[in-house]
C-alpha cells in the first residue's frame, strides 16, 4: 500500500549509494547473498525466541535488500539478479513465519493461515505478470518485473515482522490480522488480472 511512496522517499538515499558501491566493484547478487545470511540468521534467531535479535537482523535484512537493485541498476540488471532477489525475499518471509510458528505454538493457527494468503498471493501476482510479461501493468520502478499492489506489500510485511519481534505474546492476533491484509491483497490482484486480460 505505501510501497511507491517508500520507494520514491528513499530513491534519494539508495540510487547514489547504488552507484558508489557499484563504482567500488561490488555486484547486486552478492549484496542479495549477504541480506539472505542476514535474514536466514533472523529466522534461526526467531527460533531461539531471540527477539532483539531477530529484530535488528531483520532490519539488516530488509535495508540491504534495499540496496541490491540501485547497484544494479548502476550497472546493467540481469534476469538472474532479478530471480535471486526475488526468491531470497520470498524464502525470508516464509522461513520467519515457520519459525515463529515453532516459536509461538499459540499462533500457529493463525500463522498457517497466513502462510496459505501469502500462497494465494504471491500465486496471483506471479503468474499474471509472467503469462502477461508483454503486457505495461502494474507498477513500473525500475524492478526486473512489474509488481501488482494491494493493501500488504513490502513495506506492510516489514512493519508486521518488526511486531512479530516486539511483540511475541501477541503473534496470534498479529498474524490473523495481516492474513486479512494479505488475503485482500490476494483479492485485489485476481480482480486485476482478470480485468486486465478480459481486455486483451
Amino acid at each position: 500500500m505505501f510501497d511507491s511512496t517508500v520507494r520514491k522517499t528513499l530513491s534519494g538515499i539508495l540510487e547514489p549509494l547504488g552507484n558508489q558501491l557499484n563504482k567500488k566493484g561490488i555486484s547486486a547478487n552478492s549484496i542479495t547473498l549477504v541480506g539472505w545470511v542476514f535474514g536466514l540468521c533472523s529466522c534461526l534467531a526467531v527460533l531461539d525466541k531471540l527477539w532483539i535479535l531477530a529484530l535488528v537482523l531483520w532490519l539488516i535484512n530488509r535495508a540491504i535488500d534495499g540496496v541490491d537493485g540501485p547497484v544494479a541498476r548502476a550497472s546493467q540488471p540481469t534476469k538472474l539478479g532479478g530471480f535471486l532477489d526475488l526468491f531470497a525475499d520470498f524464502s525470508i518471509y516464509g522461513g520467519f513465519i515457520t519459525a515463529l510458528a515453532v516459536a509461538e505454538p499459540k499462533a500457529r493457527l493463525a500463522l498457517i493461515v497466513l502462510f496459505l494468503t501469502y500462497y494465494l498471493s504471491a500465486v496471483a501476482f506471479l503468474a499474471f505478470t509472467s503469462l502477461t510479461s508483454d503486457m505495461k501493468v502494474g507498477h513500473d520502478d525500475g524492478r526486473s518485473i512489474r509488481f501488482l499492489g494491494g493493501v500488504a506489500e513490502g513495506t506492510e510485511t516489514v512493519l508486521t515482522y518488526v511486531l512479530f519481534c516486539l511483540f511475541p505474546n501477541l503473534s496470534d492476533q498479529i498474524a490473523w490480522i495481516f492474513s486479512g491484509m494479505v488475503f485482500i491483497t490476494a483479492i485485489q490482484r485476481v480482480l486485476f488480472a482478470i480485468k486486465a486480460t478480459v481486455k486483451l
